[in-house]
């Protein structure tokens, strides 16, 4: 099982393999890898595992998301994503 984190996309840099972004989880902006989903932009949601977007998600179902870990308590923060 795996588990990925919803975060925005707040700059875009490099192509194709070398595509990278930095992405907004809460307060935490992250380093992310986003080579998997080529048709993401800036101010795009994706969910991250281990420091790679593998999708994309609409507002909504990142805010449904981010809902359940604020009912957890937790502010979630992706695993192996640079500071």
């Amino acid at each position: 099982m795996c588990l990925a984190v919803p975060g925005r996309i707040v700059s875009i840099q490099g192509h194709d393999l070398d595509r990278t972004g930095r992405v907004r989880f809460g307060s935490v902006v992250r380093e992310v890898n986003l080579s998997c989903v080529p048709e993401a932009d800036v101010g795009d949601y994706v969910l991250v595992h281990v420091g790679f977007a593998i999708s994309r998600v609409n507002e909504a179902e990142a805010e449904r998301i981010l809902e359940h870990w604020r009912q957890m308590g937790e502010e979630p923060q992706p695993e192996g994503a640079t500071p």
